[in-house]
């Protein structure tokens, strides 16, 4: 947070509304209708004129700050609040960032036409074009694609290379998210019962709790990921030892027809 300004004489410094408004860097309109919204706490009444302190210019950095992270306003008087009835509003920002921060690190790949011909041939068609883009990965600009994963991107070459039919390999994607879509609810569930069941109840959060919440999230996050991939990897032992008998009893079974 911005630092609270104070008189050269160690006195707090009070704002008329155009003069917290020039110093928070909004218009009058903004100013009030924050005060509408209750997003600011009640001025200083002299007569007439409204006198807004230090604490009133430290809440508007605030509340800036909070819309620059993507906060909406409700979002913001909830927040305000919370702290006004006791609770760190600190330790509830920390907490909702480490509950909706993004889990996946892709970063995404721009794919001229030319680079898409040359990877993909004929069957860059529009029916696989329209699949990708109904999985929601693919955006279509005029000089070619924006795919939102550059490491998935890389592997759907590589399987095409591979001899796999893009069309095969899209099929594959959507029962796979499908099944991510699945393991991803029942990591939500888990955190969402076993962890956040207070939040319900938020008015009655202890001091201290948010910020013992958001500890345990952040420490859970890598472990969903570990046991995410542990199970996929177990998964594909069972699946792949599976289909390898199945197919020796199959080519046991066509001995012996060939024997009789």
């Amino acid at each position: 947070m911005a630092e609270i300004e104070s008189t050269g004489s160690g006195t707090p410094r009070e704002y008329r509304v155009g003069e917290l408004a020039e110093a928070a860097g909004i218009t009058t309109r903004t100013l009030r209708f924050y005060r509408e919204r209750k997003l600011l706490p009640p001025p200083r009444k002299e007569g007439r004129i409204a006198w807004y302190g230090e604490e009133h210019l430290a809440r508007l950095r605030m509340i800036a700050e909070l819309l620059e992270r993507g906060h909406t306003l409700g979002g913001i008087a909830e927040l305000i609040g919370a702290g006004e009835s006791g609770r760190d509003v600190a330790e509830l920002i920390g907490l909702q960032a480490a509950i909706t921060e993004p889990w996946s690190d892709e970063s995404p790949v721009h794919l001229g036409w030319a680079d898409l011909a040359a990877a993909f041939g004929d069957q860059l068609t529009e029916a696989n074009t329209a699949d990708a883009i109904a999985q929601g990965y693919i955006t279509v600009q005029d000089d070619g694609i924006v795919h939102i994963s550059h490491r998935l991107m890389d592997a759907t070459v590589s399987l095409v290379e591979e001899g796999v039919p893009l069309s095969a390999v899209l099929a594959a994607s959507r029962r796979a998210q499908d099944y991510a879509d699945a393991v991803a609810e029942v990591f939500t569930a888990l955190i969402r019962d076993e962890l956040l069941g207070a939040l319900s109840h938020a008015g009655d959060l202890a001091p201290g709790e948010a910020a013992r919440l958001t500890g345990q999230i952040r420490r859970i996050r890598p472990l969903a990921r570990t046991v995410a991939d542990a199970q996929f990897t177990l998964a594909m032992d069972r699946r792949v030892h599976a289909e390898y008998d199945a197919l020796l009893r199959r080519e046991r079974c066509q001995e012996t027809c060939r024997e009789t």
